[in-house]
């Protein structure tokens, strides 16, 4: 079933596409029926369901503009995932990490690599649903910014999580052992980190700031 699913460079064929595909479907159906289903006062509007979609936009296509490509996967891109941390900031945890998790499957789709069932978890669901944790500061003083660094934090657990169990085994013989312990967070928390100063300095310019502290406004509306 695996071979199937997966060619031998570790990306997806044909029926992987297909499957994963129908899988986010279906997850994002049930979804939007669980949200009709909580109470009207908890109820998801269309309003919100629109700029979900939107952030989930803006962060897909943010995904593309790379300013660094690591070697071994990961990028730094142009604030990608400002726009998840955005959800949460507005919305709160659950719709932050489902969003997340929405777009963890879509970033799968867009740049798949499989060792196994659990390194896809690690990688790509728990990773970017992770992001959801910035709901947590969203009524803080300065909770935008403490929350998409407690996400970025998040985000990169997982990571060098998949990292330990998985990716340390395709070091090449040579590798020194004295790095197996650090390799995995110091390498995910890179480039991580790097797009995490860029796009703080980037909300913390007073423009920027206001700006998004109104698009909050009309969100929350």
């Amino acid at each position: 079933m695996f071979d199937l699913l997966v060619n031998a460079e570790g990306g997806l064929t044909t029926a992987g596409y297909v499957v994963t595909i129908s899988v986010g479907i279906v997850l994002f159906l049930a979804a939007v029926f669980f949200a009709g289903k909580r109470s009207k006062r908890q109820k998801m509007t269309t309003k919100q369901l629109v700029f979900c979609a939107a952030a989930m936009a803006l962060a897909f296509v943010t995904s593309y503009v790379k300013i660094f490509q690591m070697p071994w996967g990961g990028s730094v891109t142009l604030c990608s995932m400002l726009f998840i941390v955005l959800v949460a900031n507005w919305y709160g945890v659950g719709t932050g990490v489902l969003v997340g998790l929405a777009y963890g499957i879509l970033q799968f789709i867009q740049e798949p690599y499989v060792l196994s069932f659990f390194q896809v978890c690690c990688d790509y669901i728990l990773a970017f649903a992770a992001l959801g944790v910035a709901g947590f500061f969203a009524k803080k003083k300065h909770g935008l910014l403490k929350g998409y660094i407690a996400a970025v934090l998040a985000r990169g657990a997982f990571h060098a999580l998949g990292g330990y169990l998985y990716w340390m085994d395709y070091m090449p013989d040579n590798f020194p052992k004295s790095l197996t312990a650090i390799y995995p967070i110091a390498y995910n928390y890179s480039f991580l980190l790097a797009e995490a100063a860029i796009t703080l300095v980037i909300i913390c310019i007073p423009a920027v700031a206001k700006g998004l502290g109104k698009v909050k406004q009309i969100a929350a509306e």
